[in-house]
């Protein structure tokens, strides 16, 4: 039976018969292909014994009763890779869903992998198979289909039992409280937040110079502003390279803005042209203390570099060991600052992380630990004798 709810009073009948539940599983279709925010088209929840699609387009329909199931703090909410649902009930409630669980953080945990995808968790944990034939579908067009609809109800029936399996497998490895970082940064309003004075950081650039830094900040935020009104990706106002252009050009007229490339005569001479002077200028006066301060230099040199490949290699090690996800630990960022001498600021080398990874690094940094390849792995050897198990 393929249960869809397009009406109100249907939506709070099942979200009441929901609000006993100890978890619910939850899920999302939407799209963004053509807007800067996410469009909503149907909502999946499914309980111990029952699930339902809800049409998040359907004419007159009130969601109120699954915003308020979402912020019930006696049902878990599980997700799976929830960061894009989050954001997405956030913009609509201002609020975000909790308490949560994320099954695809939990399997990192679990040493199932990097951000492993929900068709091979259901198929490690429940031996069955997920139909992908309607993930790329127009959720946005009605009615929907039969297929549709039972696509979308799999995703939050089969993450019932990954759930269990998951939180069985955290229980008997003492690991549940491992997720609590994780957990935090996703239930935190700020992680989806914009803030369109940090939407320069988006940017891949080589310039660290201040005075480029102030103007690519003040016209990135201005896109992001425009991106945002006008409710459109933020390459169909300026593409990423020609706002890099203008900062590296600085341009202080209609004249000079023209000649930048990948910015059309139209919008140079018109009121984008306008405004983008604007933001160059404002960026160009921003006073000297004022300006963006370029991002911590990556270590340079060959010594550097294979610094940070000792520590890239300790880290899988580490993480084989435990079962772990390496992703979890540290990424290249982490590796490119302990390598450079860094110590404060880095996760890796706070609480279980550090058990894991981070007191090891630190040890092979200054002298005390080496590595060594035994019995066809990885090992690592202190300076006292004593050695990873073999």
């Amino acid at each position: 039976m393929h249960t869809l709810i397009s009406d109100n009073s249907a939506l709070a009948a099942f979200c009441q018969s929901l609000a006993a539940e100890p978890f619910v599983t939850v899920d999302t279709e939407f799209l963004r292909e053509n807007t800067y925010w996410s469009k909503l088209c149907v909502i999946q929840i499914g309980g111990s014994n029952q699930a339902a699609a809800i049409d998040a387009l359907a004419p007159g329909i009130d969601l109120q009763p699954v915003f308020d199931l979402l912020t019930n703090p006696k049902v878990l909410k599980v997700f799976h890779a929830a960061r894009q649902d989050l954001e997405i009930f956030f913009q609509l409630m201002n609020q975000v869903p909790a308490p949560l669980f994320d099954s695809q953080v939990a399997a990192m945990v679990c040493g199932f992998g990097d951000s492993i995808a929900y068709d091979r968790l259901v198929q490690a944990l429940t031996g069955k198979e997920v139909d992908k034939a309607s993930r790329f579908t127009n959720w946005a067009e009605r009615p929907l289909t039969d297929a549709q609809i039972e696509y979308a109800l799999g995703d939050v029936t089969h993450l019932r039992q990954v759930y269990l399996g998951l939180a069985k497998k955290l229980e008997e490895t003492g690991r549940s409280h491992w997720l609590e970082d994780e957990m935090a940064i996703l239930a935190d309003p700020s992680s989806y937040q914009t803030d369109p004075m940090q939407a320069y950081l988006r940017l891949k650039t080589r310039t660290a110079k201040p005075k480029f830094l102030a103007v690519l900040q003040q016209v990135a935020a201005w896109r992001e502003r425009e991106a945002q009104a006008r409710n459109q990706p933020r390459n169909w106002i300026i593409r990423d390279d020609t706002i890099l252009n203008i900062a590296a050009q600085a341009p202080t007229t209609p004249q000079a803005l023209g000649r930048v490339r990948g910015l059309g005569k139209g919008q140079a001479d018109g009121r984008i042209g306008r405004e983008l002077l604007d933001a160059v200028q404002a960026g160009l006066d921003l006073p000297s203390d004022q300006r963006p301060t370029p991002r911590s230099p990556q270590p340079e040199g060959a010594r550097a570099t294979a610094a940070a490949d000792l520590l890239k290699v300790l880290l899988k090690a580490c993480c084989d060991h435990a079962g772990v996800a390496p992703k979890l630990i540290a990424n290249s960022g982490d590796l490119d600052r302990l390598s450079a001498g860094e110590r404060k600021g880095i996760a890796a080398l706070e609480g279980w992380r550090r058990e894991v990874f981070g007191q090891h690094a630190i040890d092979l940094m200054e002298g005390r630990l080496a590595l060594t390849y035994r019995k066809g792995e990885i090992a690592w050897l202190h300076a006292d004798a004593a050695q990873s198990p073999a």
